[in-house]
């Protein structure tokens, strides 16, 4: 009998997952598994606070397509990582937060660091537990890897007692490499059928898809249906939902629409809940969707007109309408032209955006120059993250991935997303565009960067204020009734060439692209900090 280390099996099981990376910050519950990953060559990249390794094992997950993994340890460790948790769900990231724990013996007992681990992330992924024993310590890390990969994918939190990482086990406890797959969740083809028949008897139908379908493979395989079928698939993935300004005028579209299936798509606030005026209130509803709560809540809903449902997963969902669409599929291609065309609206005004304000640029200046360097690589990465200033970047930029703060609505993930990206994609350009509030969330991990030689392009709007609820008191308050969004105009530039990275400072618009250029050279974690107006988000609008 081959005996190892608990965190021996742990860090094994991983590898047998195909975990390469592992996104943690050190601590006394888990240092059994720093010391396990140096004997497998699996990477520790270590952060300077939990949450960010959470951020990067998220951002990791969607650009890749892979498990994202997350280490920290017990007690605050935990508690720190545990808020990232809710980004990388909402975003439908497939996440596990590996979190060390007081052993078990001690429970009780007034423990360092004891804390109701799992109790305390519960509500934030679709699993949680502690692990009972070192000899299910594989089987329970191939768990947490399917549960997150399975339906609809999304984070999962495992709590390890000390004692398991430290104490023996058998090497049989190494869970096996199809320990890790996800069961399939097919699409029965009379199901299909009904969904496409539904949507073929529709003037204007739509397929409305969520998050997990805006990764680049999930954007590819919208393509693919919308090609096939010959109807507008939209992915949306932002909380401004259908007033989205990356999504140009679509809430125009979507109030026509007599048919829309949900791929995947919760009826939720971004839709909001299917009311009028958002939606004709005698449009009908299809749903596809890998859990069954998410089909009864339609139900809930919108009752009777939800014309027909089914459980399976998405992707192999779509490859099942896809087989099953007519080779001659009759559709209105004016009402496809159209659609996508309300998409890609911008107004004409943006083309000439300048601002009065001397010193300062207006966002979609700050913004618009950075196309041409996410258009140099076929592998090219835009992150965005903030209140206002992150919408004007999603509007205003796009590139073949795209990593965004979400549904979730919560900021402060870019610096850490950044840094993933460039693991992820070390050959590419990663170009992350935030406000001021959300740099200062992470700003230590510029540190990390430097550390691990990750360059990256920031662009910080940098308007000295938290401006979306600065936006929020003006409109419902008034101007005299402001409090607590002011900060000071912090140069970024400096906290990033003082962590050794490289900075610059932009107040007029035409010095920006050089300064991108002396950034993109510079092989540094870069920061190019722009004084920007502090203007609300777009509201996209055909001009009248």
């Amino acid at each position: 009998m081959i005996e190892m280390r608990g965190a021996d099996a742990l860090v094994r099981s991983l590898v047998a997952g195909g975990v390469r990376n592992i996104f943690t910050l050190s601590g006394n519950h888990i240092m059994p598994a720093f010391d396990a990953a140096l004997d497998v060559g699996v990477r520790l990249l270590h952060v300077r606070h939990e949450a960010a390794a959470v951020h990067m094992a998220d951002a990791w997950a969607r650009i890749t397509g892979e498990i994202g993994i997350a280490l920290v340890t017990g007690g605050p460790g935990h508690a720190n990582a545990v808020s990232a948790l809710y980004t990388a769900l909402m975003a439908e990231s497939p996440v596990v937060l590996i979190s060390g724990h007081a052993p078990r013996g001690e429970l009780g007992r007034g423990a360092f660091q004891e804390m109701r681990q799992a109790d305390m992330a519960a509500p934030v992924v679709k699993a949680s537990w502690t692990s009972a024993g070192a000899a299910e310590i594989g089987s329970d890390v191939a768990r947490a890897v399917r549960i997150a990969r399975t339906g609809r994918p999304g984070p999962v939190h495992l709590s390890v007692p000390q004692d398991i990482l430290e104490g023996t086990v058998d090497a049989a406890a190494v869970a096996s490499a199809a320990a890790f797959a996800p069961p399939p969740a097919v699409l029965g083809e009379r199901d299909a059928d009904a969904v496409l028949g539904q949507l073929a008897a529709a003037k204007r139908p739509l397929i409305l898809a969520g998050p997990a379908s805006l990764t680049r493979a999930g954007r590819a395989r919208l393509a693919a249906l919308e090609s096939a079928v010959g109807i507008p698939c939209v992915g949306m993935e932002s909380p401004r939902g259908i007033n989205d300004p990356c999504l140009g005028t679509f809430a125009e579209m979507l109030a026509r629409t007599d048919c829309a299936l949900l791929l995947g798509k919760r009826l939720d606030f971004t839709l909001a809940f299917a009311k009028a005026p958002a939606f004709d209130p005698e449009c009908t509803f299809v749903q596809i969707d890998p859990d069954a709560s998410e089909l009864d809540r339609t139900r809930r809903a919108i009752a009777e007109r939800l014309a027909a449902a089914a459980i399976a997963d998405v992707s192999a969902a779509i490859e099942t309408l896809i087989a099953r669409t007519p080779r001659r599929a009759s559709s209105d291609g004016r009402w496809l032209e159209d659609v996508r065309a309300a998409i890609a609206y911008r107004p004409a005004a943006w083309d000439r955006a300048h601002t009065g304000v001397a010193g300062k640029l207006h966002p979609v200046e700050a913004c618009r120059p950075l196309q041409s360097l996410l258009d140099r690589h076929p592998e090219s990465v835009l992150v965005c993250d903030g209140g206002e200033f992150g919408q004007w970047a999603q509007a205003c930029l796009q590139a073949p991935h795209r990593v965004i703060n979400g549904v979730a609505g919560s900021i402060g993930s870019a610096l850490p997303f950044a840094l993933a990206a460039r693991v992820a994609r070390p050959e590419a350009p990663v170009v992350a565009l935030l406000g001021d509030g959300t740099f200062g969330f992470h700003m230590a991990e510029i540190d990390t960067a430097v550390r691990y030689g990750l360059p990256f392009v920031a662009v910080v709007g940098n308007d000295a204020r938290w401006n979306a609820e600065y936006q929020i008191q003006l409109k419902r308050y008034g101007s005299d009734r402001l409090i607590g969004c002011e900060l000071r105009p912090l140069r970024y530039d400096g906290v990033t060439q003082a962590l050794g990275g490289h900075g610059e400072h932009v107040i007029e618009a035409a010095t920006l692209p050089a300064a991108l250029e002396r950034a993109h050279a510079s092989g540094l974690p870069a920061c190019i900090d722009v004084a920007i107006e502090g203007l609300a988000a777009p509201v996209v609008r055909r001009a009248v």
